[in-house]
């Protein structure tokens, strides 16, 4: 029986209808500063006041080589912040070496540029609340370039589309200030990055190419608290990881991953969130390393590698004292809590790896594992699992996950138009999850849990769908 009806939002349809112009713009008002080029735009930003919008005619503009759009000691507020905007979206296209370069900066909005540059655009630790938003990013494909390095706190990157990048190099990575060295080095704090488009990445590199690393290894336990919502990732494969996070502290919730070689992959850090996402039709899923993670409500489908992955270690834990040498090693998954997952026709369900620390005291409950083939759990050594009311089913044997960890048993899934596999009426995963704590409040599509919760990402409700498998339409210059 199928159960939803796949809708798209009513904001989104509205949207549609609107003029582009109107959406960027709004109306004029006596903060308006109409430039038509490059020499009237640096004296207007030289010039601005908080509050300020100063408005680029459409058109193509190369700044000089060895020159830049310099944006110094210009503070907005949070209330009224500097804006530099495109007349229209995407109709200012900005060539040469370099575009805006910031520095002693704060509450500064970029919005609706087309950047066809060649260097790296940096977010410098002497800024802060510098917000990057509906522009389009592709930069010239030379050398291993990171595009948009962010070392400054409370940055915001929202509605942008980076696409069709040849060469190694991250389109968006989160640094910091200071050194590499673990005792000093910190990340950037508050980094949020939200309906976003990140598609056509095709390094064929082994690795350097993910499309979102947020901090470094000699940084690995540095409180970051990055958020990464609500973007669509397509045919990212420049790197077996889309996101990869090198941080603490991080939440990793509502994205949609399509047909991409990369997953998300903790691979340094402690105490990340990784929820309610959709990994679909590609190579590799989620990766765990560290400690104390809560990976809950993910939907993993049609993926042709690994799906979910309990990383062992080179080392038991990281920790402040370690080179910066040391902690590029892999740290063993320790007390983290695998919870209400759909796991379903993968090549690879559930598996381990088999270094020297193995992962510790791991939750693993109310999962629902499907497979037509293969073993459905591979785990290497553990030691301290707690394998709980999880249900699995399909032709595939069932591995050597522990006896009284699983019920066997057909969850009776039904396709939703948007191509989801949900509990249909009558499902036996429907009330059977039995862990406690940590509490998990609602599902993947947004359907609050309640008391008596469902084994798997979809708790079975008769009402459409709050949350969904993006399409380019949600997300990008254009989005709501």
């Amino acid at each position: 029986m199928q159960r939803r009806t796949f809708l798209r939002s009513t904001a989104v349809a509205a949207l549609a209808a609107v003029p582009l112009t109107t959406l960027l713009s709004g109306s004029a008002s006596a903060a308006d500063k109409p430039v038509a080029s490059l020499a009237e735009l640096q004296s207007a930003i030289n010039g601005a006041a908080p509050g300020d919008r100063i408005v680029v005619a459409d058109g193509t503009y190369t700044v000089p080589s060895g020159s830049s759009i310099k944006i110094s000691g210009k503070n907005g507020t949070s209330a009224a912040p500097i804006s530099i905007v495109a007349k229209t979206r995407g109709g200012v296209v900005l060539r040469g070496q370099r575009g805006f370069v910031l520095s002693n900066s704060s509450n500064i909005t970029i919005s609706g540029f087309s950047f066809r540059q060649s260097m790296q655009m940096e977010i410098p630790a002497s800024c802060s609340s510098i917000r990057l938003t509906r522009n389009d990013f592709q930069f010239a494909n030379t050398g291993d370039l990171d595009w948009v390095a962010v070392r400054a706190d409370d940055t915001k990157i929202d509605r942008n589309h980076f696409h069709d990048k040849t060469t190694a190099g991250i389109f968006i990575v989160l640094d910091g200030p200071g050194s590499d060295d673990p005792s000093t080095g910190v990340a950037a704090h508050n980094l949020q990055i939200f309906k976003n488009r990140f598609s056509d990445h095709s390094y064929s590199g082994l690795n350097g190419g993910e499309a979102i690393r947020l901090g470094v290894s000699g940084r690995a336990l540095s409180r970051a608290e990055a958020r990464v919502e609500y973007n669509l990732f397509e045919r990212c494969n420049g790197d077996p990881e889309t996101i990869s996070v090198k941080s603490s502290y991080n939440t990793i919730q509502y994205n949609t991953i399509r047909d991409s070689r990369g997953g998300i992959v903790l691979r340094h850090g402690n105490n990340s969130t990784v929820a309610g996402n959709y990994l679909i039709d590609g190579t590799d899923g989620i990766r765990i390393y560290g400690n104390k993670h809560l990976i809950a409500n993910n939907y993993l489908s049609g993926l042709s590698g690994n799906a979910l992955v309990i990383g062992s270690g080179s080392t038991r834990d990281h920790n402040p004292d370690e080179t910066e040498a040391e902690r590029r090693g892999n740290d063993a998954c320790d007390s983290v809590v695998i919870v209400h997952n759909s796991l379903l026709n993968n090549t690879k369900t559930l598996v381990g790896e088999n270094r020297t620390y193995e992962p510790r005291n791991v939750v693993v409950a109310d999962n629902l594992l499907v497979a037509g083939s293969g073993s459905l759990v591979a785990m290497g050594a553990t030691s301290g699992f707690t394998w709980q009311s999880n249900m699995l089913w399909g032709s595939a044997s069932n591995g050597n996950i522990p006896s009284g960890g699983y019920t066997r048993a057909d969850p009776r899934l039904a396709r939703g138009q948007d191509g989801v596999l949900r509990l249909s009426s009558g499902s036996p995963a429907i009330g059977a999850a039995t862990l406690g704590s940590p509490a998990v409040a609602d599902d993947i599509d947004g359907d609050q849990r309640g008391s008596a919760r469902d084994i798997g990402a979809d708790e079975y409700a008769t009402t459409p769908a709050l949350r969904h498998p993006l399409t380019a339409a949600d997300v990008g210059p254009n989005a709501a």
